[in-house]
């Protein structure tokens, strides 16, 4: 997957400096977003109440956005594959395949098979402004 076929399948574009024919990395681990963090349910020490119990659609799902809407976090998976649910903060998110965050401002990073925790960074470790 490439930020071009990212941008190609959401309403969200990036912007003119990253590289649309830049592969998009997948990671099988804890990472971040701009101001929103992935944390593999392993990494936790508990298991969230929530459960992932809706599809992600095929254009994706606005997860967070900033002031005015602008610059949503954009969770994008290939058709039955992502279950998400609003919860612990953003979403919880399981995935029998690789799925994508995408943002205006960061592009995309790529969210290995598992059981995820998405939340704002502010939530965990203090104030972090996207």
């Amino acid at each position: 997957m490439n930020l071009a076929e990212l941008v190609d399948r959401t309403s969200v574009d990036a912007l003119d400096h990253l590289e649309r024919e830049a592969t998009v990395p997948v990671v099988d681990g804890l990472q971040a977003q701009g101001d929103l963090i992935v944390i593999p349910f392993s990494a936790l020490g508990f298991v969230p109440e929530e459960t992932a119990d809706r599809w992600v659609p095929p254009r994706g799902v606005h997860l967070v956005a900033g002031l005015g809407g602008r610059n949503p976090h954009v969770l994008v998976a290939d058709p039955g594959t992502c279950r998400w649910s609003p919860g612990g903060e953003v979403a919880v998110v399981e995935n029998s395949a690789p799925v994508y965050l995408l943002h205006p401002e960061h592009g995309g990073t790529g969210i290995a098979p598992g059981r995820w925790l998405l939340r704002r960074q502010s939530t965990v470790w203090g104030l972090v402004a996207d």
